[in-house]
């Protein structure tokens, strides 16, 4: 019995993994991460958009959402003033 004990000690160290081995290279992960965004499984954050994939696919890039367009000056500012004069 005293054999299972080290035969366990010995396979533990032979499968343990090595520190960073878990995450694999791939080329759109590091992309993404480069650009200062992050990688997530599922929707990304209210603030952010998907701009990418990472992982082969299997996860979203998200990046900081920067709206396009006339921004603050017009759109929802502008509709108080629609409804009072048609």
């Amino acid at each position: 019995m005293r054999i299972l004990y080290l035969l366990f000690a010995v396979l533990f160290l032979l499968f343990q993994a090595a520190p960073g081995s878990a995450d694999a290279p791939f080329a759109d992960t590091a992309a993404c991460r480069s650009q200062g965004n992050f990688c997530r499984a599922g929707a990304c954050p209210p603030t952010f958009a998907a701009s990418g994939s990472c992982q082969g696919g299997l996860l979203k890039c998200c990046s900081k959402y920067v709206p396009q367009g006339r921004g603050v000056s017009g759109g929802i500012f502008l509709l108080p003033f629609l409804l009072l004069f048609p």
